[in-house]
């Protein structure tokens, strides 16, 4: 039987796939990338549907409604609640329902759908001189829809209040599928909805009903929240709609979008929100970093500062401070921090002048310093230096899932909010109870809101401590309610809190908003189980009581992390790989490109996790699951920088691919990619015959078919010569001139030695006109291409013979150098985790002086070796496109300072991502579409749009073959810049 309605539901399925013009998937893979959101459950889904429009909306509501399931709305999937997760149909807006449909300058407004980006929509905001206040910390993924489903509010809820303050019309479908709209009504227009014979009349009638009675006022009054706290989500907002007036004289219009908003989608499906915007923040910010001993000092001083009507007040705590301590995008972000204070208060104000927004810092130091409440206070100025002090707050979520092992901070207890003259006296309450169950918590967030983010440290995997997971839920929820506050101050309840809303409110109001639910929804279609019938907060979490973490043999070495399966687990969701191609950065050109959840950091991550976990079997990395979610990574690193967890997917795919292979075999194109070096060194001995044979339509294609490379693609050339027969013949002319400065090893590169080889010369020329004796001795490849493509055997030996080549030559006075970012950044990044146990410390030793030949020469610039007066004084531009692992794993600041030595030279990096080449990624037939759409992002038309006097620059091969298969312009390795710039 079981069987046989499964059989249905799948037909059903693909029924109403066929009607959609959106996507439907019902596959395993889908499913279980939808199974989590950023909170700890799990729970699989039906389906997953990605609606175009309306009508796609309305088609999965008549879906519901015949087969009986629920339908889930889903932005950006950063729930910390669980509001995303449940066994229904996804529907994911996040794809398709992303347009800014309208603004009005005069009035104020804009009119978006609900997958609309929050940062995204302030840069489109910023030229009509608006901007939309409430920023979540996930405000770089963070959706219009999730944040009114959840009434966030963010850093700056104390000035522009929670996102239910800005909503002022709600278009959305009901559950029988009529479309409706909520906006503000007088009491008179009230009435008048009140007669009408729809499910909108009835939801009128209901809520007039309920909230006309005395006694219920009262019992409202009395059992919800303290008013007094502005982030409230306890339940659906009926204390705010009784403040209307229609029940309160004197109220404001009656809106319904006050219930819509902060309800998690269990009313309504929304398909468009207005927006009330504020005007554009002060044009001068300014922060001070108030150093503090202990947690408790820091509340006290809140109090204190917010009499002074900051724009913000934040706070990191020492556990969140050292979790930034070595991680390679954050440490750069510390440069404020003094000693080692418990804790530190962010505090942000503003003025029309610098001169007023530091008067205004200067009154709250003064105040803290005559209460004596720290003991540094600096200040910090500078639009880039502020920016660095939030990134550095707002990592808080992603950083704290680094502590290693499966005991992590948990977000569940995470979003209490209580009135701030309450707040010292609640922590310190808190405190107490978290030493009870010998915890040490986590504080951080919104101090100056009254709300921080709490976060206990337990694995629950282990049963034990769910046990304690569910007491600490407990005891919270009971000291919350002794302080009239809220249990959910932004997160929303979801499924974590909604047990205890009868606790927080009291039965009779709990009914009430069982009553309302059903009026709206009576077939319980909506997200179901979320604010009310709720199931136990401790049932189907991420990970089943006692499991034990798996342990698989690997060719890297995952031991930092406990094995694959944790360094999969240390993504949490918070979903930082999602953001678009406007933010910046280069994490995750994939999903930049296409806005697919599947092609997303996250989802390599959750894939791992899911059939790591579930899958019995000698080799379930052979699941074709992986590899349909794991194929358009395009290994470009900037997940090991830009993911506040380093959830490092390159290194993971890598991995994959060596397994997986292992049981479906090594294709022919992929043998052919990795020994790409061989290939070439047999072709470099007839350099005109091979070239001519690579540059001819006819032979080029039928290689080209073989091998599964995209016919548009160039195929690379190779030089007359290789730059290691270039070398033995010009060795005795490289010596430098006079005393040499110094001793340096070159690596020559598989990439540099056959096709970049005009590049080497120069590297070497340079060099030696700059004073510095050139080494190049004998060595293996840099092993790249067999790491991207999986052959990691292959790869671990030529990691091993470079390592012992070069471990007698190289240190801090002789360093090894490199051309090619990817090849030479090896040294730093996979040669530890490649090479055996004996040789791990000694790689990682090498891999300290492995430089690009861009940080090298910037170091010496730095010291004053190498100075402006050997080069011209001629006035040029360059741009700059730095390569996706120097950005991950080092940093393109080296090749500015470089390429800005000679006097009059201006840089200007190009703001781009991945360039979409990413080794062989774009050569591959079936990536090269989505290889230019990277391209397309931003690069392209930078690129596009710099004039032919200006010089373009790129450290990696492959981004200047992108460079120039893309706009036909060809852009110069930095060295290349640099030897041209010689006088």
């Amino acid at each position: 039987m079981a069987v046989q309605i499964q059989a249905d539901m799948t037909q059903q399925l693909s029924i109403l796939k066929a009607s959609l013009d959106g996507d439907l998937y019902h596959d395993d893979a889908m499913r279980a990338l939808y199974a989590t959101d950023a909170s700890v459950y799990r729970e699989m889904p039906l389906a997953v549907a990605m609606p175009r429009h309306e009508d796609d909306l309305r088609q999965l509501i008549h879906f519901a409604r015949y087969a009986g399931c629920a339908l889930i709305p889903r932005t950006a999937g950063t729930s910390l609640a669980g509001q995303c997760v449940g066994s229904g149909l996804v529907v994911d807006m996040s794809r398709y329902m992303t347009e800014i449909l309208e603004v009005n300058p005069s009035e104020g407004w804009v009119r978006v759908q609900p997958g609309v980006i929050r940062n995204d929509l302030n840069q489109f905001l910023k030229p009509h001189g608006l901007f939309f206040g409430p920023n979540t910390s996930t405000a770089s993924r963070a959706m219009i829809g999730g944040m009114v489903g959840n009434n966030s509010c963010g850093s700056y809820s104390i000035v522009y209040g929670a996102t239910r303050d800005h909503v002022m019309e709600v278009s959305a479908l009901l559950s029988d599928g009529t479309e409706v709209v909520f906006k503000a009504v007088s009491k008179l227009e009230f009435e008048e909805k009140c007669k009408l014979a729809s499910l909108e009349g009835a939801l009128y009638r209901q809520i007039r009903d309920e909230l006309c009675e005395p006694d219920r006022q009262a019992d409202i009054r009395a059992g919800f929240p303290d008013p007094a706290v502005h982030r409230r989500n306890t339940g659906y907002a009926v204390d705010v709609l009784l403040e209307s007036n229609v029940f309160t004289p004197g109220g404001p219009d009656f809106n319904f979008c006050n219930l819509i908003t902060g309800s998690e989608g269990t009313l309504a499906l929304i398909t468009t929100i207005k927006l009330h915007c504020d005007p554009l923040p002060p044009s001068v910010t300014g922060l001070v970093a108030a150093h503090f001993h202990t947690i408790d000092e820091s509340l006290r001083a809140t109090v204190s500062v917010m009499q002074h009507k900051p724009r913000a007040v934040e706070l990191m705590d020492k556990i969140c401070l050292d979790c930034t301590k070595g991680q390679l995008m954050y440490e750069k972000y510390r440069d404020f921090v003094e000693g080692d204070p418990g804790a530190i208060l962010i505090i942000e104000t503003g003025g029309d002048t610098q001169a007023e927004a530091e008067a205004k810092l200067d009154a709250i130091i003064a105040a803290m310093k005559t209460s004596g409440y720290g003991y540094a206070w600096p200040k910090i100025f500078g639009a880039g230096r502020i920016a660095n002090v939030w990134k550095l707050r707002e990592a808080g979520l992603g950083l704290l899932s680094n502590v290693p092992g499966s005991r992590k901070p948990v977000a569940f207890i995470e979003d209490t909010a209580v009135r701030l003259e309450d707040l010292p006296a609640y922590i310190r309450e808190f405190t107490q109870i978290m030493e009870g169950f010998e915890q040490r918590a986590v504080y951080y967030a919104h101090a100056g809101a009254g709300e921080l983010h709490l976060r206990p440290i337990l694995n629950l995997k282990d049963p034990e401590d769910r046990k304690t997971f569910r007491a600490i839920a407990e005891a919270s929820a009971h000291l919350v309610k002794r302080y009239n506050g809220s249990l959910s101050g932004e997160h929303g309840d979801g499924r974590v809190r909604a047990e205890f809303i009868p606790l927080m409110i009291g039965a009779d109001n709990y009914e009430m908003l069982r009553r309302i639910k059903h009026t709206w929804d009576p077939q319980h279609i909506f997200n179901p189980g979320k604010i009310v019938d709720a199931a136990p907060m401790d049932v189907s979490l991420r990970y089943e009581s006692g499991q034990q973490d798996k342990q698989f043999d690997t060719i890297f070495d995952f031991s930092a992390t406990g094995g694959i399966l944790q360094a999969a687990e240390k993504c949490n969701g918070s979903g930082d790989c999602r953001k678009t191609h406007l933010s910046g950065g280069t994490m995750c050109p994939s999903f930049m490109a296409t806005r697919h959840e599947k092609d997303s950091t996250r989802a390599r991550a959750n894939i791992l996790r899911e059939v790591l976990t579930r899958t019995e079997g000698e080799n379930p990395f052979a699941r074709p699951e992986i590899h349909e979610v794991m194929d358009l990574c395009l290994s470009c690193k900037g997940c090991a920088s830009e993911c506040p967890s380093n959830v490092n997917v390159a290194t993971l795919k890598a991995e994959f691919l060596y397994q997986y292979q292992q049981v479906h075999g090594v294709s022919l194109r992929t043998r052919a990619i990795a020994n790409i070096g061989s290939l070439n060194a047999l072709g470099s001995l007839m350099p005109f015959i091979t070239n001519l044979f690579l540059g001819n339509s006819l032979p080029a294609a039928i290689l080209k078919r073989v091998l599964g490379v995209a016919p548009r693609r160039s195929l690379p050339q190779l030089y007359k010569t290789t730059l290691r027969r270039w070398f033995v013949r010009n060795q005795a002319r490289l010596r430098p001139a006079g005393t040499s400065k110094g001793k340096v090893y070159l690596f020559c590169d598989e990439f540099t030695n056959y096709n970049d080889t005009a590049i080497g010369i120069k590297t070497l020329e340079l060099l030696a006109r700059l004073g510095y004796e050139v080494v190049m001795p004998d060595h293996a490849e840099s092993g790249r291409a067999y790491i991207s493509k999986g052959l990691l055997k292959e790869a671990r030996q030529m990691a091993m013979y470079n390592v012992e080549t070069f471990r007698h030559l190289i240190s801090a006075d002789t360093p090894l150098i490199g051309v090619e970012p990817s090849a030479i950044l090896g040294f730093r990044d996979e040669y530890p985790q490649l090479v055996i146990p004996e040789m791990r410390e000694t790689a990682r030793e090498l891999g300290r002086h492995a430089l690009m030949v861009d940080e090298f020469l910037a170091r010496e610039i730095q010291k004053g070796r190498i100075t402006a007066d050997a080069f011209t004084d001629k006035a040029r531009t360059v741009k700059l496109h730095g390569h996706c692992h120097q950005k991950a794993l080092a940093s393109v600041d080296p090749t500015v300072q470089l390429l800005s030595l000679p006097a009059r030279y201006t840089v200007e990096v190009i703001p781009s991502g991945c360039c979409g080449m990413a080794g062989s990624f774009g050569y591959e037939q079936e990536h090269y579409d989505l290889s230019m759409k990277v391209g397309e992002l931003v690069l392209f038309p930078a690129v596009r749009s710099t004039p032919a006097d200006v010089i373009l620059a790129a450290p990696g091969t492959s981004c200047r073959h992108q460079i120039l298969d893309g706009t036909g312009r060809k852009a110069l390795h930095p060295v290349e810049v640099l030897w041209d710039a010689l006088k």
